[in-house]
């Protein structure tokens, strides 16, 4: 069975390159290095000033187009830094997506952190949601941010695929505490999701977190999932970056949410934190897998 980040195009560094030079010629010569990639994009740094993004994937077009559109607008509402695009590449002969570059956003993404570091985060993580929760939709409207079209909160629907996940990843000995997972599948709940619309990053988990040398968040990067839809979408780093010493301090300046906004949150964290086990296990990313199981037993921790 093919996985959600199974590439249908996967750039070499020599590709990327070649791209770059041929369309923004002002970065020659080109110092280009593989960054990262996720399940729609892979991401070179080129000559220390900045970050590309190309598609992995052709859902991937319409998400970066988004982003390009939308991204500008926002940053100066937001505590935190985003990635703002300053280049703009075309399909070509070659490669058949178009393609952005942004001024890099410092930090790297965080590994295993101590309970301090990740209640040092409660402050600014809440008043970045806020914020951006609080961008009038009228304004996304102008710029065809999409509605959610993925029911990324429907457990009815979701429940069986995360199951699934769990199997795997239990199946391959990833997870040292299935009891515990299997037990949350087993008193699941199927929870209403209530119309109630935001500005939302989408896809809010570690690997999208910069830090910065002193453990400080440093940017939030990978809008490729905006959208609107519900708060508890994003709401999702509450359970699984933070303990549950800082989530209280959280929603006192986030502000108040109702219990069923807080329980769908925590199936988010969950379905998610199962599926980067999974893609860190299959991209052979120790650091990663350590990170993404850390993630996961904190979500599952009320």
């Amino acid at each position: 069975m093919i996985n959600p980040w199974t590439p249908e195009i996967e750039l070499t560094i020599q590709e990327a390159s070649e791209l770059i030079a041929t369309q923004f010629p002002e970065l020659l010569p080109i110092n280009i290095s593989f960054l990262g990639l996720g399940f729609d994009n892979t991401v070179f740094r080129v000559n220390d000033q900045y970050v590309f993004r190309f598609p992995r994937r052709e859902i991937a077009v319409n998400l970066i187009k988004t982003e390009n559109r939308l991204l500008p607008h926002i940053a100066p509402s937001l505590n935190l830094p985003i990635p703002e695009p300053i280049f703009f590449g075309s399909p070509s002969e070659s490669y058949p997506w178009p393609f952005s570059g942004y001024k890099i956003v410092k930090g790297a993404t965080p590994g295993a952190l101590s309970d301090e570091i990740r209640i040092a985060a409660v402050e600014p993580l809440a008043k970045f949601l806020r914020n951006l929760h609080r961008f009038p939709i009228e304004n996304a409207n102008d710029f065809n941010v999409p509605f959610d079209q993925l029911n990324r909160l429907s457990i009815p629907i979701r429940r069986e695929k995360l199951a699934d996940n769990v199997n795997k990843a239990v199946k391959d000995g990833l997870i040292n505490n299935p009891e515990m997972i299997r037990d949350y599948l087993k008193y699941l709940r199927n929870v209403e999701v209530k119309q109630e619309y935001a500005l939302v990053h989408g896809d809010l988990h570690f690997k999208n977190l910069l830090m910065d040398t002193n453990g400080m968040i440093s940017g939030i990067i990978d809008w490729g999932d905006v959208h609107i839809g519900h708060p508890a979408v994003d709401l999702s780093i509450v359970y699984s970056y933070l303990p549950p010493a800082g989530r209280s301090r959280f929603f006192e300046v986030y502000g108040h949410v109702d219990e069923n906004t807080l329980y769908l949150a925590r199936f988010k964290a969950i379905f998610t934190s199962v599926m980067l086990v999974r893609f860190a296990n299959d991209q052979t990313d120790q650091r990663g897998l350590n990170t993404a199981l850390q993630s996961l037993n904190m979500a599952l921790v009320d």
